[in-house]
């Protein structure tokens, strides 16, 4: 494949746009699995470049790929979001970790990079999302809103892009001490994230359109 990058951006971005309005329903959560399934396996693809990759995928890509799918049929489970999250957490940090590897590997900024970019960072929302998940399943009441002290997965993801991009518009709140560390951790991720890879990509590009 020419772009998994451009795969594994669009996967992400089609399941936080489709998931209001098929989270109701059996049917639509496993609808969510699959693509979540595509998703991980674009992930594979674009780190597939690294060595390790074959062990990662192993480990704990081709598990996460299979928990992807029970999760929507059982979200309310909690050794099944356990698990998935324990699972799910580890494997994308190191697709980001792999993904920036590739970003860095050279001073040339090629197509699949641009979406890389893009994808890179939306594989630690929910890389966050899914260590959000493990906090609320080990401490309960971790995390407060509006409506209450459990939050869905969908709360959760959006609290981590909330966090990460440092927008501060999420309604959810860390109470518990764990949950907070995490969020903290998530703060500075989202602030290096910013100033190391989107300026490198912006000056190459610059560079290269001046020489």
């Amino acid at each position: 494949m020419t772009h998994p990058s451009a795969l594994l951006l669009g996967a992400q971005l089609l399941q936080v746009l489709l998931w209001p309005f098929l989270d109701d329903s059996v049917v639509g959560r496993a609808s969510l699995g699959g693509i979540g399934m595509l998703a991980v396996g674009a992930a594979v693809l674009a780190v597939r470049r690294t060595p390790a990759a074959s062990r990662v995928v192993l480990f704990l890509g081709a598990p996460a790929m299979l928990l992807t799918l029970v999760e929507p049929v059982f979200p309310d489970n909690d050794a099944v979001v356990l698990v998935s999250g324990l699972l799910h957490a580890p494997f994308y940090v190191y697709v980001s970790y792999a993904m920036l590897r590739y970003l860095f590997h050279d001073d040339k900024v090629t197509t699949d990079e641009y979406y890389a970019t893009g994808a890179a960072f939306t594989v630690v929302a929910w890389a966050f999302a899914y260590a959000y998940s493990v906090v609320q399943v080990l401490w309960p009441d971790s995390f407060s809103s509006p409506s209450g002290s459990d939050q869905s997965w969908f709360e959760l993801l959006y609290l981590s892009f909330s966090v990460l991009t440092s927008v501060g518009l999420s309604d959810i709140v860390a109470v518990g001490s764990q949950a907070r560390s995490i969020v903290m951790v998530e703060m500075m991720t989202g602030v290096f994230y910013i100033a190391m890879v989107v300026s490198r990509m912006v000056g190459l590009t610059i560079l290269r359109r001046r020489g």
